[in-house]
């Protein structure tokens, strides 16, 4: 591991979810034609190396901030050239961070604190426009016809100290200004819409329609919408909506509330300037559940027209198209999708909630390619963590590709399918695919953390995890799983912080639902890594008393009891009756390649485990 200063550039296209969606293979044509006429050739002609590609971005490690600046404004420069043609719902456009500082060098890969300030730069820029770090301007200051404009303090996950960015302003970017300026006032936060509904239960229906709306204003090209990941950080919080405008640069918060009751709901939103706290538009909605899609089609028009935003004719279809017509299945589906966030993997009840309910969907409706997305993940974790026999979820996820080729969580969940098949490559490919369609999806972040870590590529397995984590506050498994990831790399402060994360999720589940497995297993590993092994050890052993067959935790005990405890008997016996029951095949091929297990591999009695397990399996397949 090599540690050195470097000019880190972070490009990320914008508007790039709402692109997609009004015209998908169109806008993957332009942005592979802008990568080949002018973004990679510039980076080659100014000494850069590209060391990430992303499905709408680009991470290039430089020898020079002013190679690296002079790149930038060639790139936005010609770009801005090369679109005049086109309609502004179509253009590509960058906004583009510049950070000079330490970084770490493994293998082909960068990462560390240079890399996050300069994704954070990358968001701070204006569209068509440079953002750098204060390191960066003084020391390209006088050597460069550029000129800065202070854009203030902000703060950087991770970062103690808050990070002055400066807006870089040149021939191209200050003809371009106006058009910036504009965008820049165009930007919205919605925050997780409250549930009213005097039923905790009912959380998945609100947290539905907030996501519903963030995806439909996505798909308008001139209004910038702040993530789900950064909107959801404030779910449950008594907020200051102007000061959530500042810290996340916007101009407008929309906030709500959701009463659902039998077959009725309400739905109150306000749409509020985040520079004076006035209200901009607000509006009660008193409607039958049947209504819940033109309504959610009528609040978004609502903020576009209260904006004065201009919406586009393939916009307004984009908004309108959704995976199902049937508000029933819709609200199967929804339902599913919080089981499937929240319950416990080593429980066959959790997946065969999951079935039964996406399949009553895809009765209701059975074109709804989500549904039958979901039903095969939930049938790839009956195989892997209860050992399930039979469907391996593969004639659902075609159906699902069948329906909707450019469905992103079609794609994520084929490679959760390939993975378990031991087609790492091909799972590779899938969530790859996933990524480009949709950056921000959860199923695709969390699909290629799990393919990343398997490969032992652990610096990419942290920034897909960590935005999967950061997209789901109700998920478990990802931030779970950045504690082997940053245990791997023998990051001790990240492994810290993430085990903090992990036990401000997971406890509250456990005083709900003490025998949660998945939950427990993560716990334990928080623990032990924060210094509690009693605690932790106590934990364990009343888990093991009241879920003795719950294997999935068992596993993940063992793992912990490795690499926490450094207690390699104690892991070796937590195997012992796994291995005499070995579930699944996927389990074998996993335990092959998962590094929590490489300080036992060779241990006499595992090799023996695996190999009564692989001749188990052999002559059940006989």
């Amino acid at each position: 591991m090599q540690r050195k200063l470097a000019a880190i550039l972070s490009a990320d296209v914008v508007g790039y979810s709402g692109l997609m969606a009004a015209d998908e293979a169109g806008t993957l044509e332009r942005l592979k034609t802008n990568r080949a006429r002018i973004f990679d050739p510039y980076v080659g002609i100014h000494g850069g190396r590209q060391f990430k590609l992303m499905g709408d971005g680009a991470l290039v490690e430089f020898a020079s901030v002013i190679a690296a600046l002079d790149c930038a404004l060639q790139i936005q420069e010609a770009t801005d050239k090369a679109a005049q043609q086109e309609a502004d719902g179509r253009r590509i456009r960058y906004r583009i961070g510049i950070n000079l500082g330490e970084v770490i060098v493994e293998g082909d890969d960068i990462y560390g604190e240079g890399v996050n300030v300069a994704a954070r730069l990358q968001a701070l820029a204006p569209v068509g426009g440079v953002a750098v770090s204060k390191m960066v301007r003084d020391s390209i200051d006088g050597k460069s016809a550029a000129s800065f404009d202070d854009m203030g303090e902000h703060k950087v996950k991770d970062h103690d100290k808050p990070v002055q960015a400066f807006a870089v302003r040149s021939g191209v970017l200050a003809a371009a200004a106006p058009r910036a300026a504009q965008a820049a006032e165009l930007s919205v936060c919605v925050l997780p819409f409250a549930n009213m509904s005097g039923d905790a239960e009912q959380e998945y229906f609100s947290d539905g329609i907030s996501e519903d709306i963030i995806t439909d204003l996505s798909k308008v090209s001139q209004l910038r919408v702040i993530s789900r990941n950064s909107a959801f950080q404030y779910k449950g919080k008594n907020v200051d909506l102007p000061q959530v405008a500042h810290d996340l640069k916007v101009s407008h918060v929309l906030e709500g509330s959701v009463r659902k009751s039998g077959k009725r709901v309400r739905i109150t939103a306000q749409l509020i300037d985040g520079a004076n706290n006035g209200h901009v538009w607000a509006e009660r909605y008193d409607r039958d559940m049947d209504d819940i899609f033109a309504l959610q089609d009528e609040i978004s028009e609502a903020i576009v027209k209260a904006l004065r935003v201009k919406l586009l004719p393939e916009e307004k279809k984009a908004i309108e198209t959704r995976g199902t017509d049937n508000v029933e299945a819709y609200n199967f589906y929804l339902m599913a999708r919080q089981y499937m966030m929240t319950g416990n993997l080593g429980d066959a009840r959790r997946s065969e909630a999951i079935i039964r309910l996406c399949t009553r969907a895809t009765e209701l409706d059975p074109d709804y390619a989500r549904a039958w997305a979901m039903i095969a993940i939930a049938k790839v974790h009956l195989r892997f963590y209860i050992g399930a026999q039979g469907d391996t979820g593969l004639a659902e996820v075609e159906r699902a590709l069948a329906l909707d080729e450019n469905l992103a969580d079609a794609h994520a969940a084929k490679a959760a399918v390939l993975t378990f098949a031991n087609d790492t490559a091909g799972a590779r490919a899938e969530a790859e695919r996933a990524l480009a369609l949709d950056p921000e999806s959860f199923d695709a972040n969390a699909a290629m953390g799990r393919i990343d870590y398997q490969d032992r590529r652990f610096a990419e397995a942290i920034v897909h995890l960590e935005k999967a984590a950061a997209s789901n506050e109700s998920d478990i498994w990802s931030v779970g799983m950045l504690l082997p990831v940053y245990s791997a790399l023998g990051d001790k402060a990240g492994e810290a912080e993430a085990a903090r994360r992990v036990l401000a999720r997971i406890e509250p589940i456990i005083r709900r639902e003490p025998n949660h497995g998945s939950a427990i297993g993560y716990a334990v590993s928080a623990l032990m890594i924060l210094g509690e092994f009693d605690r932790a050890r106590e934990l364990m052993s009343r888990a093991l008393i009241l879920d003795p067959d719950n294997m999935n935790m068992r596993y993940n005990f063992a793992c912990a009891l490795i690499v926490y405890a450094q207690d390699h008997d104690g892991a070796l016996d937590l195997f012992e009756p796994l291995f005499e029951r070995l579930i699944s095949r996927a389990l074998l091929n996993w335990s092959r390649n998962d590094p929590d297990i490489d300080p036992i591999r060779g241990h006499p009695r595992f090799l023996a485990m695996m190999a009564k397990g692989e001749a188990r399996l052999a002559n059940e397949k006989g």
